[in-house]
């Protein structure tokens, strides 16, 4: 983040004279060419905005927020793992549809029907009525051409409905029938069971309907629209049936991404409260009461450079065909608070430089202004610029994404201060030295006017002219005494120290104990706004149905000889194996192979050489009819075949991830080739790769600042001070975002990379000014620090949190996690540019001087150096 830095002192080493001189010297020529020709700088920036913004045109076709795309890793396992289940067991949901073999999610409607009262039961005459009744409406004539089909029939909803219908005992799990292979899995039909003695279900407080729909055949585009206007109408049918025993909610296919879509579309209006926020803020600090050297239009262009920068990069990348996603439209915000600090950056200086310059004329001014200001703005824009462009090595193309948009963005913002806005510097003062009102322009006269004339005109009652912008004149801004004179010495108490001190080690405590807390990977219910009907059925899903976790389908994935009895013992090991896993229902498992070799256990049929058992599988088809689609056979070969294990009590992150590690590492470990797969581990592959690519940015993004911090602020005490204020600020942001309740996601880890550029924008500049400051001890060393950096590092950090406050208002929970760690970001970074830092550097203050009186000597050098050039 962009705030005023200390003045330019040059640091005097030999790499400096190699990279800080000429940077200050070709900034001072620009200087002067923006002031000696300001309108090219003006309109170019304007014309190309307006050309690069163009670009929006291509908005509506490069929206991709698919969540499968943006959200899971590129080359996640899972993936691949399901393109192998697409190729070995091809469905054919028009005849032989099964809900728990499907390759992805499928085309569905789903209900949850729980009973309104505390101890009823959907099962209970008044509730099972209204449950049947509620079928019969969602199979309305369109469904039943629609849906998907077994044997010629729709697939029930719900394999209970039949017994609810006929007034029959419902069964306990695992399958209505108890047989091995017929029936539906029950667990996840039925929710907060009670069984009696025998495993029948005597009440259950909620039921779940699943309406499948094809999606193979032609009919999917006819399945997409008949789950939209289900989703239209739904609420509508609901209060026609006036349903009084039971409380239902809903859910598609389709809802998930059609929520996460119109989340982009709620946050547009936020734009316009943050721009009248920002203007407002910049106008109040740009405020004078002079009518003659007011810098409101400086504060307006300040803002507008901003916009510009947005319109171009954003336009520039949809040109390039950077895919739009919802993340990125978090971006403008942040854009606009980084923006407006270097603008204050550029005022500050401007104002500094007329008890600096040699002259007081326009070119000489700005020259020392760029002299001074340039630099520093080189240095922030050039570490976030890095950390950004870090980010886009990532496996999540959501954050690929907003980096490319927001680090082009901080490229134009850059670009546009150091010519456009410089130039409206340099033609506001020609409006100043021209004596010409702020709003009209015109020649301000002076002279016995009345009151309201000099009120209006010069700002005061007083017939008196303004005075001339001298250094006599111009004071101090009254934040920035306050720092000198009340909080620096205030700060630098030997009591207060250690008050800080200790304030630094409960920081630290915590935020160490809150990463050992931290949560992985996204919850999708977070992708919806927080008043989408889907949050509710989220809700009774995991109130009702948390028992039962995925369905998982265990895959030989080569042609072995199954014929071959220790094959079928190698296999049966594997799978007792997996399901050995404590989060597998050893009880629930289905294996074709268990099956057929319990019939030939029997003496029914011989399967130990492989004629008899590729030509005996139409036995075991007769029996149980869907174990057929379960076996990839070829010929008189069997090139994969599957079989399903029940997961449990699978409620967390943590589950989800413990129980794919294990599964994965113990399918890796069996002799046979095995494959475990379900739709889920799609989103479950984030978390095999959330920290490690968090880890890989946040480090090689903190080692380029530190290269950065070097070549350009090259003092090893200062550069000492970089490294720890980075490391401080990350971890107290990992730690403490785990207690406002964010996960390590994809969306988190785009800030904790922010956060690598905005902690140097805190620490650097800081503790640059202590280590060449010319105080004679450590604690005037920090005051003087202050004093120059204080008010501007707390000007620069509202600057940014009111950029990106108005997301706290925001429905979803993308948004609200970027202002929540953005919050934080500036919180701890500002607590450690005025608190921490300046405390600890007086513990090591014998280091500035030393430093100190090194550059001093070696300033002395340059100057006579200078002179002999001249």
């Amino acid at each position: 983040m962009g705030q005023q830095r200390s003045p330019r002192e040059r640091c005097s080493c030999s790499n400096t004279n190699c990279v800080e001189r000429p940077l200050t010297r070709l900034f001072e020529a620009l200087g002067r060419a923006v002031a000696a020709c300001p309108w090219p700088f003006v309109l170019v920036p304007l014309l190309l905005s307006a050309g690069l913004g163009a670009g929006f045109v291509f908005l509506p076709g490069l929206q991709t927020n698919d969540i499968e795309g943006q959200f899971t890793p590129t080359a996640g396992p899972a993936k691949a793992e399901r393109d192998f289940v697409r190729r070995s067991f091809p469905t054919d949901d028009s005849q032989r549809f099964s809900a728990e073999r499907l390759p992805t999610e499928g085309a569905y409607a789903a209900l949850i029907a729980a009973a309104k009262w505390d101890g009823a039961s959907v099962l209970d005459a008044p509730a099972r009525d209204e449950v049947l009744r509620l079928d019969g409406a969602v199979r309305d004539a369109d469904y039943e051409r629609l849906c998907a089909r077994s044997d010629g029939v729709c697939v029930v909803a719900n394999p209970m409905l039949p017994l609810l219908a006929s007034g029959s005992a419902v069964p306990g799990p695992p399958f209505p029938g108890g047989g091995a292979g017929g029936g539906a899995f029950l667990g996840t039909a039925l929710g907060g069971v009670r069984t009696d003695g025998g495993g029948r279900v005597e009440a259950a407080r909620a039921a779940k309907l699943t309406y499948y729909l094809r999606e193979d055949g032609g009919e999917a585009g006819e399945s997409r629209a008949w789950l939209e206007a289900f989703v239209r109408d739904f609420p509508d049918k609901l209060k026609e049936l006036r349903l009084e025993a039971v409380e239902v909610t809903y859910f598609t296919s389709l809802s998930r991404q059609d929520e996460f879509e119109g989340n982009t579309r709620s946050v547009i209006p936020l734009f316009s409260v943050t721009y009248f926020l920002t203007i407002t803020f910049s106008v109040l600090s740009c405020l004078r009461l002079s009518c003659v050297r007011n810098n409101i239009w400086l504060a307006w262009c300040g803002v507008l450079s901003s916009g510009l920068a947005v319109l171009s990069s954003f336009g520039l990348m949809l040109y390039c065909g950077v895919p739009f996603v919802a993340t990125v439209a978090s971006a403008p915000f942040l854009i606009l608070g980084v923006g407006v600090d270097d603008m204050f950056i550029m005022i500050a200086s401007w104002e500094q430089s007329s008890r600096k310059a040699e002259k007081s004329d326009t070119k000489s001014r700005l020259a020392e202004t760029y002299r001074e200001a340039a630099l520093s703005v080189t240095i922030t824009t050039l570490t976030d610029v890095l950390a950004f462009f870090i980010g886009t090595w990532t496996a999540f193309p959501s954050v690929r994404s907003f980096c490319l948009y927001t680090g082009t963005a901080f490229v134009f913002c850059y670009v546009y201060v150091i010519t456009f806005f410089g130039a409206v510097i340099a033609l506001n003062h020609k409006r100043v030295k021209g004596n010409r009102h702020w709003i009209t322009c015109m020649q301000v006269e002076v002279g016995k006017k009345s009151c309201l004339y000099n009120a209006c005109c010069i700002g005061s009652c007083s017939s008196e002219s303004p005075e001339p912008e001298t250094s006599e004149t111009e004071s101090e801004h009254p934040m920035s005494i306050f720092f000198q004179k009340c909080y620096g010495p205030f700060l630098t108490g030997r009591w207060i120290k250690l008050l800080v001190v200790l304030l630094y080690g409960a920081y630290l405590g915590g935020s160490i104990y809150g990463c050992t807390q931290m949560r992985e990977g996204i919850d999708l219910r977070n992708l919806a706004s927080d008043d989408s009907y889907v949050i509710p059925y989220y809700d009774d899903d995991d109130r009702y149905f948390s028992e039962y976790g995925p369905r998982v389908m265990v895959v030989i994935t080569g042609s072995v000889q199954y014929w071959n009895e220790s094959v079928r013992n190698d296999i049966e090991a594997c799978t007792r194996d997996l399901e050995n896993v404590a989060y597998v229902d050893k009880n629930l498992s289905l294996s074709w192979l268990r099956v057929y070799t319990g019939i030939a256990e029997s003496g029914l049929i011989n399967i130990n050489n492989k004629e008899h058992f590729i030509n005996n599988l139409s036995i075991l088809f007769q029996y149980y009819p869907s174990f057929e689609w379960d076996i990839n056979k070829t010929g008189d070969e069997i090139a994969a075949s599957r079989f399903f294990l029940q997961t449990v009590n699978v409620t967390s992150a943590i589950d989800e991830k413990n129980l794919l590690n294990q599964l994965r590492d113990r399918a890796k470990q069996c002799v046979v080739p095995l494959m475990v797969y379900h739709p889920a581990f799609i989103y479950y592959d984030q978390y095999l790769v959330i920290v490690q690519n968090t880890i890989q940015n946040v480090v090689v993004a903190a080692g380029a600042m530190l290269v950065v911090s070097l070549l350009l602020i090259p003092s090893p005490l200062c550069c000492l001070w970089v490294t720890f204020a980075i490391a401080s600020v990350i971890v107290g942001v990992a730690g403490f975002m785990t207690f406002w309740d964010i996960s390590l996601d994809s969306i988190s880890m785009i800030n904790l990379v922010i956060c690598i550029g905005f902690s140097v924008d805190f620490s650097a500049h800081i503790s640059y000014a202590f280590v060449t400051s010319g105080e004679s001890s450590a604690n005037e060393k920090a005051i003087g620090a202050l004093h120059q950096l204080g008010y501007p590092v707390l000007q620069g950090a509202v600057s940014t949190v009111l950029g990106v406050v108005v997301l706290a208002a925001a429905k979803t929970y993308i948004f609200r996690t970027f202002f929540k760690i953005m919050f934080l970001v500036i919180l701890f970074g500002a607590l450690h540019g005025l608190v921490f830092i300046p405390v600890f550097l007086t513990f090591f203050g014998y280091f500035g001087k030393s430093l100190h009186i090194t550059e001093t000597k070696m300033l002395d050098l340059n100057s006579r150096n200078d002179k002999g050039h001249s």
